[in-house]
This record gives C-alpha cells, structure tokens and sequence, in this order.
C-alpha cells in the first residue's frame, strides 16, 4: 500500500511542528519523512525554516540543557538526551559548557530533593541512592559529593 500524498506542504507542515515547541533537525527531518514527504522537499522545507531562524540546534540544545536541569538531570543525561535527538556533539558541547552549571552542586540539590536529610544507614540503601543518581545522569565524583560519602576515611 503506498503512502497518501500529504494535503499540505512540507514547509507548512515543518511550521507546525515548529510552532508547536522546538525540534532539533533530525528530529524535525526525520517526522517529515515519516508523514511522506520526498526528500527535495524535506530539504526545501528545512532550508526555509532555517532561513527565517525557527530551526536552530542551538537554541534547540539550550532549551534542552535548561529542562534537563529543571528536571534534576546531570550532564550525562542531558548529553545522551541531546544525542538521541539528532544534535550535532559539538553544539552538545557548546551548549553544556554554555550552561553554566555546577554540576556538583547540581546533584546535591537532586540527591537533597529525592533523599532529604536521611542517613544511608545500610549498604543497600546506599547502592539504590547511587543507582538513582547514575539513572539521573551524574558521574561517580558528582554522586559521591551529592551523597557525602567518604569511603576512604
């Protein structure tokens, strides 16, 4: 069964999209094709939108970056998010650098929200407070500061 041909242009279905919430360009791309778009006219409607500075990664990434942190994620996250989404690594880059954040702050703050002032009074306890921190996206330095753990003293 072949695909119907789509009523409206590609450019005025990636305004829609666009006017809706910000896309990066693969994301974008990839949902015009998935509608029957061709190609030419994918990469028409793209250039357009480029043009008049609605698609731009890099606002797209800095948008990303901002609700990343507002949903207690850390860089790992952010970045993996970022990928998955099509963004180019340097403008990922760019964009987490630009951020501003003190991750390890950052972490403490989640770990703070999620676990108040509980003791990690069991190994077990402990091991689930990790695995949440590393789901979150945060590395083992930026954990074990969030969770003030000292294993060497």
């Amino acid at each position: 069964m072949k695909k119907q041909v789509p009523r409206q242009s590609a450019k005025e279905a990636a305004v829609g999209y666009l006017s809706h919430r910000d896309h990066a360009e693969k994301e974008l791309r990839q949902k015009l094709k998935t509608r029957g778009y061709s190609e030419p006219d994918v990469i028409d409607a793209i250039a357009y939108c480029q043009d008049y500075n609605w698609l731009d990664d890099a606002r797209y990434a800095a948008m990303m970056m901002r609700n990343g942190v507002a949903k207690g994620w850390g860089a790992l996250r952010i970045k993996q998010e970022m990928k998955m989404k099509g963004v180019h690594d340097a403008i990922v880059s760019q964009a987490l650098e630009d951020g501003d954040i003190d991750w390890y702050e950052h972490a403490r703050d989640v770990a703070q929200r999620k676990f108040g002032n509980s003791e990690i009074d069991t190994p077990k306890e402990k091991a689930r407070r990790f695995r949440f921190m590393q789901y979150r996206g945060f590395d083992f330095d930026q954990i074990k500061y969030a969770l003030d753990t000292n294993d060497d003293e």
